[in-house]
């Protein structure tokens, strides 16, 4: 790809990820339109098949409209542990190929081919070795856009799904960008989206031959000079690498709305046992629990406290979410019933950090320790081999 002394920039995506990860380990699920997500009642898709898809159904959409309108849908509950894992393959194959590799998500990043073209071929033959790779060692499809910035490069790999590869050559930028609507541009969403129309901007191209003066007295100095610079084709965001996890967290949406402290209290263990392997997993410990809860009438609080030392035990986590728990008014006749609650581990930090030590330092290391069996056992004979006695059906003690 010849450069105008720009950067070349790669946006890898892989398609219909959680979707797909379960299509490929189930082979049932195959042509068939999967739901990937929580409550049919009322959780949300958080991704969905290409053969759902065919039905206007989208990521983010409650669950109960994608069931309306597509009935014989499959709905399948997430995999982390899967989605993670596969997506810890994904960004080993992107990271042979640029030092720099920029996570957006699981399922996407960013790289910077500018050096790498010299040692690895140009940039349509390391999009074309970055798909074939994905589908022969991950059973998975990834769509490649290429160009001398990011904006385009992120609009390029989702333009031709599924299975895509567009190149975005310097002297066809503005060509690919200007076509194509506002809502394109980083930074548009609806309302904008229907400020710029008013002006009578309906594309890239109109915003860019629009005076940039009469941008920021509509947008505002900052959004009006943002969205002018980018139809113009200038976007110097460099590729950041992948920057450490800020929390590691899990939460749910009740099909029935919950008032029992008890009851929450139970559902939050299971949610620390799979944050504390999450951590784990990662190599990490955290110093502080935040407690998620949601009530009936939308109102959304959290409660934090940071931990006397950082840990990785999800008995510890646990009671520190129930002592936050027990905190928390719920009052069914005021609109105080639940109906989500979570937890998430935040502070994290190496697990192999030095840390002081402390009179209780044998109870945290053998917390630890436990969990590191629990794993293992989880690892060999699968995730229901051992839980929690209070999580066994009572038709299985």
């Amino acid at each position: 790809m010849p450069t105008d002394g720009r950067a070349t920039i790669l946006h890898a995506d892989l398609d219909a990820f959680y979707a797909s990860v379960e299509q490929r380990d189930d082979p049932s699920l195959r042509g068939k339109p999967v739901l990937v997500g929580g409550s049919v009642r009322r959780g949300v898709v958080a991704s969905c098949s290409y053969e759902a898809r065919t039905f206007g159904i989208k990521s983010a959409m409650p669950m109960a409209e994608a069931m309306r309108r597509c009935p014989h849908a499959i709905v399948v509950a997430h995999s982390m542990g899967r989605y993670a894992d596969a997506s810890r393959k994904f960004f080993a194959i992107l990271g042979d190929f640029a030092p720099e590799v920029e996570g957006l998500s699981l399922d996407e990043a960013f790289l910077d081919l500018t050096g790498s073209e010299r040692l690895l071929g140009d940039a349509v033959t390391i999009a074309r070795t970055i798909k074939q790779r994905v589908r022969a060692e991950l059973s998975l499809v990834a769509s490649v856009g290429v160009a001398p910035i990011k904006l385009a490069a992120k609009i390029a790999s989702d333009i031709d799904k599924p299975d895509g590869l567009r190149v975005v050559e310097p002297a066809g930028l503005l060509g690919f960008l200007h076509p194509l609507p506002t809502t394109r541009l980083w930074g548009v969403g609806e309302a904008t989206r229907e400020v710029l129309a008013s002006m009578g901007l309906s594309t890239i191209g109109d915003v860019a031959r629009y005076p940039e003066a009469a941008l920021v007295a509509r947008l505002g100095e900052a959004s009006g000079r943002h969205l002018a610079a980018l139809a113009r084709g200038e976007d110097p965001r460099a590729v950041i690498p992948e920057h450490d996890p800020v929390s590691v967290g899990h939460q749910e949406t009740f099909d029935d709305d919950v008032d029992d402290k008890g009851e929450l209290a139970v559902i939050l263990l299971d949610q620390a046992d799979r944050v504390a392997h999450r951590l784990r997993d990662a190599q990490l410990r955290a110093r502080a629990v935040v407690l998620i809860v949601k009530y009936d009438d939308f109102r959304q609080i959290t409660r934090r406290t940071t931990l006397a030392a950082a840990t990785s035990d999800g008995g510890v986590l646990a009671r520190t979410a129930i002592e936050l728990l027990a905190k928390v008014a719920i009052e069914p006749r005021k609109g105080g019933r639940v109906r989500l609650c979570g937890i998430a581990a935040s502070g994290l930090e190496p697990r192999d950090a030095p840390r002081q030590l402390g009179f209780d330092e044998a109870a945290r290391a053998r917390g630890e320790r436990l969990g590191d069996t629990i794993d293992k056992v989880a690892a060999k004979f699968g995730k229901g081999a051992i839980r929690r006695a209070v999580h066994v059906p009572d038709d299985d003690k």
